[in-house]
């Protein structure tokens, strides 16, 4: 959804979630003294934008949950790459080579060769940022043993956990929040026609009290679920975009090379 008035950003005041215009969610004006400023946006152009800020591979390395191993530097496009357009692309590519598990719960062994980058500029909610939007357009794929994300999760500490784009093998996303307030996840799932062609997904995170913030989930500008994120504040998180294979979302997966893509990734916040 293009970024234009900050009254049309989300739902995200007290009183007003719920409230609609045009078939959308819409929030209350901004907080006197509050301006809006634009964090990340326009950042896949090039490979110099790219690398100025995102950061290749997880924040913690190459390995997480699944079969994938992320393979990435500025040396190295075979799995994260640029399109005209300002157009990511993470390439998941089947290996034959015996590389062993992967180095992070629950070890499972190494499958596919694939791509991950994540943001240097971390997402914090704070009195100074209480608000926060974080959105995209990605191709994709859903098919069994395909795992693509567009995240948020704890730079220091986990929980907290957001999860914006998430499929595991078809064709529901999984908008995801951890922990809810009763110490669990809160997740809501929706059917998406086509998830290989462009779609739109987004986040509008907002702080509600001391600890905790209302996170309001978009798909293609449509308001799809609010969750409550708890002890939320004060907590940075990494944003991710990654394209993980099997594990949660099945096996095996496939033989032929699986593409994810991303453009019009953008971040921002409200500075009081």
């Amino acid at each position: 959804m293009p970024h234009s008035r900050r009254k049309f950003l989300a739902a995200g005041a007290a009183g007003l979630a719920g409230v609609t215009l045009g078939g959308q969610a819409i929030a209350a004006p901004p907080a006197a003294g509050a301006t809006w400023e634009t964090v990340l946006n326009g950042t896949f152009a090039s490979y110099s934008t790219l690398q100025a800020a995102w950061n290749y591979r997880y924040p913690w390395g190459s390995d997480h949950n699944g079969t994938a191993r992320m393979y990435a530097s500025s040396s190295d496009h075979s799995q994260v790459y640029l399109e005209s357009g300002g157009v990511l692309v993470l390439k998941a590519t089947r290996t034959t080579a015996n590389e062993g598990n992967s180095s992070a719960d629950p070890y499972l062994p190494i499958h596919y060769h694939s791509g991950a980058i994540h943001a240097k500029q971390q997402v914090t909610v704070t009195d100074q940022f209480p608000s926060w939007e974080v959105r995209g357009e990605f191709q994709a794929p859903s098919a069994r043993g395909t795992w693509p994300a567009f995240w948020l999760t704890g730079a220091t500490s986990w929980p907290p956990e957001s999860d914006i784009l998430e499929f595991k093998g078809d064709g529901r996303n999984w908008f995801n929040t951890y922990k809810n307030g009763s110490g669990a996840w809160s997740n809501t799932l929706v059917n998406v026609s086509d998830p290989g062609g462009w779609h739109g997904y987004r986040a509008w995170i907002t702080k509600v009290n001391a600890t905790d913030v209302d996170i309001h989930y978009y798909l293609d500008g449509k308001w799809v679920a609010q969750h409550r994120g708890a002890n939320f504040v004060g907590k940075p998180m990494w944003l991710i975009i990654n394209l993980q294979m099997e594990g949660s979302s099945g096996s095996p997966g496939p033989t032929a090379p699986t593409y994810y893509r991303a453009r019009n990734v953008y971040v921002g916040r409200d500075r009081v």
